[in-house]
């Protein structure tokens, strides 16, 4: 377990490791000869509390994006099941194609029927080989409008959660029409009368984030990121360097709190001290109780309110003035 806890260690979570090792050596030690150390484990938990908030409190944008592909980050399916009072999973697009890469069925939440999906990465390298690292196919995005015409046709509201670094670019995505799919997704989510809400669970990146982001609502946890491109190709872009990524990642605005103030979301949801791999049962219950306040909201406006309201939301996106 320590040898795991290791390898999964980011750079800056290095002092409050330490830290936690010495309040450790400490209980061990008063066990072992017997001695009350109460109040110091007291004083030194107090410290990694403080340490903790400090950290987590002051991340640059390539330290969040960091967090945000933390191997043990929630998943999809992780909060599907733990906000769900019930979860059945279909699978298929109807056309021959079955993408693990990203999934959907038909749950309740808190006694309401609803439709959710989204993109699933991977635990350890098999799994995320199996899923393509949460990168979906064209046949994963006509599986996600497949699900969400069917909350359509039966009025169930729509829960989508985004977390992927992009959509497959491979040569065989070309071939079954992947810009086609996402475009497609793109202008259907504009007419469906039920309401969309989706939140940015880990990593928002490019169109692949965007086919199934078009809602009512856009909420975003405070640890994730959402992108137009990952920093590493638009530092390869622009500069031909990937290792200016750091900077990249700074420039494109790409933290929960850039993007509230831009207009592009509309909520973070908070996530634990210590981020959302932390303490994913408390990440979960701030996620539904922000699912379930948002859903409220747009569910006592009419079909054609929510369709006009989401159409004027994406119009207001990229509008600036500039100064003479």
């Amino acid at each position: 377990m320590a040898n795991e806890r290791r390898t999964l260690l980011l750079e800056f979570e290095k002092p409050l490791v330490e830290l936690e090792a010495q309040i450790q050596q400490v209980r061990d030690k008063s066990s072992e000869f017997g001695v009350d150390v109460s109040e110091q484990i007291r004083d030194l938990e107090e410290r990694a509390k403080h340490l903790r908030h400090e950290i987590f409190s002051k991340l640059t944008p390539a330290q969040t994006l960091q967090v945000a592909r933390h191997p043990r980050r929630p998943s999809t399916l992780d909060y599907i099941q733990a906000i769900s009072d019930e979860w059945f999973e279909l699978h298929g697009d109807r056309r021959g194609s079955d993408d693990p890469a990203l999934v959907g069925g038909v749950g309740r939440l808190n006694g309401q029927p609803v439709v959710m999906l989204g993109q699933q990465k991977g635990r350890d390298t098999k799994d995320n080989v199996a899923r393509n690292f949460g990168m979906a196919s064209p046949g994963g995005y006509r599986k996600a409008l497949r699900l969400m015409e069917h909350a359509n046709r039966f009025q169930m509201p729509i829960l989508t959660f985004i977390d992927t670094p992009a959509a497959w670019a491979g040569v065989e995505a070309e071939k079954f029409g992947q810009g086609e799919a996402i475009a497609y997704n793109l202008r259907e989510m504009f007419r469906l009368e039920v309401p969309i809400l989706c939140t940015v669970i880990g990593e928002g990146g490019s169109g692949g984030a965007l086919a199934i982001g078009v809602g009512d609502r856009l909420l975003m946890f405070e640890h994730a990121v959402y992108s137009v491109a990952p920093p590493e190709a638009c530092a390869a872009i622009l500069w031909r360097d990937a290792q200016k990524a750091p900077q990249a990642a700074e420039a494109l605005k790409i933290t929960a709190r850039d993007l509230l103030k831009l207009g592009i979301i509309d909520e973070i949801v908070p996530e634990p001290v210590g981020a959302a791999h932390s303490n994913p049962v408390e990440a979960a219950e701030n996620l539904k109780a922000a699912l379930l306040r948002n859903l409220a909201d747009v569910q006592a406006l009419s079909s054609s309110e929510r369709r006009e309201l989401r159409y004027q939301k994406f119009r207001r996106m990229g509008v600036f003035s500039q100064a003479v």
